[in-house]
């Protein structure tokens, strides 16, 4: 199991380790134990610039998944799933508004991106929503 975790914001500090020691019980859960995974924590303005080049929407988003699964050459390195983007100022916010603390919803956002590498989507519809969700919360109480 191959986890890169780069911080590539100044504004936020968090454990990078205890980021990565997550991703490894995320993935070995989901019997992804041979997977390469990219974590990169970045500032609102870094996240909103993705999300407009890659989905045309304005502004900064807590957590993107960049899938590497997927499209033509999906399964030229299938232990590569991806990248998880997560903007650590947006995430902090969500913390303060509900809360909790930050490294929670870290770990809600880190969940959520490697769902999305390994196949969940949550716009595919209700069903697809709740079979997420499920997933998503089974994972965070073993992350506890």
């Amino acid at each position: 199991m191959e986890i890169q975790v780069t911080d590539q914001q100044s504004e936020i500090e968090t454990e990078l380790e205890k980021i990565e020691t997550k991703a490894r019980k995320i993935l070995s859960a989901l019997a992804s134990s041979e997977s390469e995974v990219s974590i990169v924590l970045v500032n609102d303005e870094q996240m909103s610039s993705l999300n407009w080049k890659y989905r045309r929407r304005r502004g900064s988003t807590n957590v993107l998944a960049f899938a590497m699964r997927e499209g033509e050459f999906g399964d030229i390195s299938p232990q590569l799933l991806g990248d998880v983007i997560i903007s650590l100022p947006t995430a902090q916010r969500e913390a303060e508004e509900a809360g909790l603390s930050l490294d929670s919803t870290i770990s809600r956002l880190l969940v959520h991106g490697i769902l999305h590498l390994v196949g969940f989507d949550h716009e595919k519809g209700e069903d697809a929503a709740r079979e997420m969700d499920q997933r998503s919360n089974e994972l965070l109480a073993q992350l506890d």
